[in-house]
């Protein structure tokens, strides 16, 4: 299998139209932060999970108030076998309209550890994390690595799109250099309508992260399936 990305609307395997925001609806944003051993590695002189505690300070309140908001991070715990690594996922932060404050606080609390359970995190966020919630749910991933607990981010993604319509994955890959990594992580991010960031240096980070927030932009993901 391999994917093809285009803005061309050609062989498309959902249409796009189907996806596009309701602007007066509620919006959900889940924030799905990586805290994984590599993250504890410097990029230009500072460990890369300050740069990311830093600048989400700096863009947390640039949410509007009603906006609900909420917080998972995994790879905070290495576990003691891999299966437990691969389950270090948790919702420290529910989504609230006041969760913007407190997923700065709740930022300081980890330090990275373990694995890149990208999958995993997402499974939980779609299943227990937007419980109850009507509207538009969107989730913001920021990762700096691929998954490495034998899952697949977008095989994921295209499963959830042929029952979910209300759930949008944002992605910023943050000092990724691997091509299938980024092309897991791409096709996760515009198979559900969402938007596909690479960012490899601290201001790449704050520009990525500030724009994600605020506009969206529509794009068409074209999937070729090869047996």
């Amino acid at each position: 299998m391999f994917f093809q990305f285009s803005h061309a609307s050609e062989y498309n395997l959902y249409s796009p139209d189907n996806y596009k925001m309701d602007k007066n609806a509620d919006e959900r944003i889940l924030f799905i932060l990586d805290f994984s051993n590599s993250m504890s590695e410097y990029l230009e002189g500072v460990e890369k999970v300050e740069l990311m505690i830093n600048t989400m300070a700096r863009i947390l309140p640039l949410i509007p108030p009603e906006t609900s908001v909420g917080l998972r991070i995994y790879g905070h715990k290495s576990g003691i076998t891999a299966m437990d690594a691969c389950r270090a996922s948790t919702l420290l932060v529910p989504v609230s309209k006041s969760g913007a404050n407190a997923v700065e606080n709740s930022l300081l609390s980890a330090r990275p550890k373990g694995m890149t359970p990208i999958t995993y995190s997402l499974k939980q966020a779609v299943k227990n994390d937007f419980l109850g919630f009507s509207g538009q749910k969107r989730i913001i991933l920021l990762t700096d690595g691929g998954e490495n607990c034998d899952e697949s981010p977008c095989e994921y993604a295209m499963e959830l799109i042929k029952t979910r319509k209300d759930i949008h994955i944002d992605v910023i890959a943050f000092n990724i250099n691997d091509e299938d990594d980024l092309a897991q992580l791409k096709c996760a991010a515009l198979v559900t309508s969402g938007k596909f960031y690479t960012a490899n240096t601290a201001a790449e980070l704050m520009k990525n992260l500030s724009e994600t927030v605020s506009a969206r932009k529509d794009v068409d993901a074209k999937i070729i399936t090869n047996y």
